[in-house]
């Protein structure tokens, strides 16, 4: 076994889930990835944790979705187990990354909605999603197996105590703002409401790399326009030049240059799927380059993100409301040039660059 695969194993238990004796955690990975869930079991023994290995395939879940004709009922076994875990792990991998590509975004609209509260219920939980490098996804980041391997182990290895503090400079000047504006070139100017929510400092936990501060605006302040220039994989489909237009919280618009259908099933999933439920912006400098992952593309640096559907419950402040949907859909504006983020009329980032990072203004 490829000794990163441990030290990666190594890095979920101790640093993302913090996992403990008596801890019930249920790993779910791809067959792709057995080594990571042999060396996830081996440390969850080490520590007198109990383990539940789940296969998950995306070849059966494409089967599965096209074959099923009737409606999706909540599956109640597996709410079940993840009602009784402690904490759980998930990794993307696989050989083929447009698995899904001929399944209805209709479909799939419905069955997440069916299966609304089992990601709910997961995400109350102690959870960490991260990547297992195969060749399918070195494929569609245009690496050689290898390179992407190093890309990857060298994305999750990184010091994540140096990374916290920097990132957390950030976290401080959200929570004092106000008022957040994104402009980018002359598609993108926005602004939103954090009044009252919570910036959070992601250094690895949930996320696996992580290197992000995302925060939820409040529900019906996002107004203006937003063009996201770069792609998204969604159902095995890539989805290019996306743009929304945002009436009191309220996407009121949009489109998209490639696979427009594809956005308009996850709009369609709820009436909550068009308000935004998180703003993120990308601090992690490891990532520097464009793979059409999402898990590492909205930490690169230079860059920020939105979700449209849920936001994430602990960033919502008391007396502001939680935006419930059954879609969390990532979104990417590069912010490397003519771009500026401002907080309260402040600027806090030009053209990639944080004001409070050296070399600000040469």
């Amino acid at each position: 076994m490829d000794p990163r695969i441990r030290e990666h194993a190594e890095t979920i238990v101790d640093h993302s889930i913090e996992l403990e004796a008596g801890d019930d955690l249920v790993i779910q990975l791809p067959a792709e990835a057995e080594d990571l869930a042999v060396a996830l079991h081996e440390y969850a023994g080490d520590i007198g944790a109990n383990p539940v290995y789940l296969n998950n395939s995306q070849r059966a879940a494409r089967a599965y979705l096209r074959a099923r004709e009737d409606d999706f009922e909540l599956p109640e076994h597996e709410l079940a187990l993840y009602e009784a875990a402690d904490a759980f792990v998930i990794a993307r991998s696989g050989g083929n990354v447009s698995e899904k590509a001929d399944v209805d975004p209709e479909t799939t609209a419905d069955y997440n909605r069916a299966r609304r509260p089992v990601q709910t219920e997961r995400l109350s939980k102690t959870w960490c999603l991260t990547q297992f490098p195969t060749s399918g996804h070195a494929q569609l980041a245009g690496m050689s197996t290898e390179e992407y391997e190093n890309f990857v182990y060298d994305a999750v290895s990184i010091d994540w105590e140096a990374q916290a503090k920097f990132q957390q400079q950030m976290v401080e000047l959200i929570d004092d703002a106000e008022e957040v504006r994104i402009k980018s070139g002359e598609e993108t100017d926005l602004t939103m409401s954090v009044a009252g929510n919570t910036a959070l400092n992601d250094d690895g936990k949930a996320n696996l790399p992580g290197g992000e501060v995302f925060t939820a605006p409040v529900k019906d302040s996002v107004n203006g326009e937003v063009y996201f220039d770069l792609p998204l994989y969604r159902q095995g489909r890539e989805i290019e030049g996306v743009r929304l237009t945002f009436e009191d919280g309220r996407v009121e618009e949009f489109s998209a240059e490639r696979n427009e259908e594809v956005l308009e099933g996850v709009f369609n999933t709820d009436e909550n799927a068009r308000y935004l439920g998180e703003l993120g912006i990308g601090m992690n400098r490891a990532i520097d380059r464009f793979t059409y992952n999402m898990l590492f593309d909205e930490k690169m640096g230079d860059t920020v993100h939105m979700a449209v559907g849920s936001a994430y419950p602990e960033t919502v402040g008391e007396g502001n409301e939680v935006n419930e949907s059954a879609e969390h859909v990532d979104m990417i504006v590069d912010m490397s040039e003519d771009s500026v983020i401002e907080l309260d009329g402040e600027v806090v980032q030009r053209d990639g660059t944080f004001t409070f990072e050296d070399g600000e203004g040469e």
